[in-house]
């Protein structure tokens, strides 16, 4: 048996394994880098959903000492500051990534779609705008979202 053949055959794949393994690999760091960018997105998306809601919560329960439904400098800010810091009465560093009260938006709805006394508050609405989730490979950006709505369970002080 002469083995000639064979070994030109072989010797003639010589390299074959380090292409597929070149396509290969280069196609697993795109599906990688997908898989990352949307966890990523999806876990800051979490931590403002988580924010916003405590926001909301917070309004909600909170003395509402305005006669309209434009909300007092101090009861906003406070919203605010719950929302961004955790906290109230503000703190140093937010809960995600250049968040900023100026990225909150509270908006009080009166009962029957008044928007002055004799409504009283019914709800309040907490979302974030113009904010900007920023990854490695790309950036979503934020308009009104994430959004939630408490019923108004608080006391109603506008005098």
């Amino acid at each position: 048996m002469h083995l000639g053949p064979i070994f030109k055959a072989v010797r003639g794949r010589r390299g074959n394994v380090m292409v597929e393994f070149a396509i290969g690999a280069g196609v697993l760091v795109f599906v990688f880098a997908g898989t990352f960018q949307f966890g990523y997105t999806f876990y800051q998306y979490n931590i403002l959903k988580n924010a916003v809601s405590d926001g909301a919560h917070y309004a909600s329960l909170r003395p509402y000492d305005s006669k309209t439904t434009t909300p007092s400098a101090g009861f906003k800010t406070a919203v605010r500051n719950m929302v961004v810091y955790g906290d109230p009465a503000g703190g140093t560093s937010p809960l995600a990534p250049g968040l900023t009260t100026g990225n909150v938006n509270l908006t009080v709805y009166f009962t029957n779609g008044l928007t002055t006394l004799p409504g009283v508050p019914e709800t309040m609405t907490v979302s974030i705008d113009g904010y900007t989730i920023g990854a490695v490979f790309g950036t979503t950006s934020l308009a009104n979202k994430p959004s939630v709505t408490y019923a108004y369970q608080g006391f109603f002080s506008p005098f």
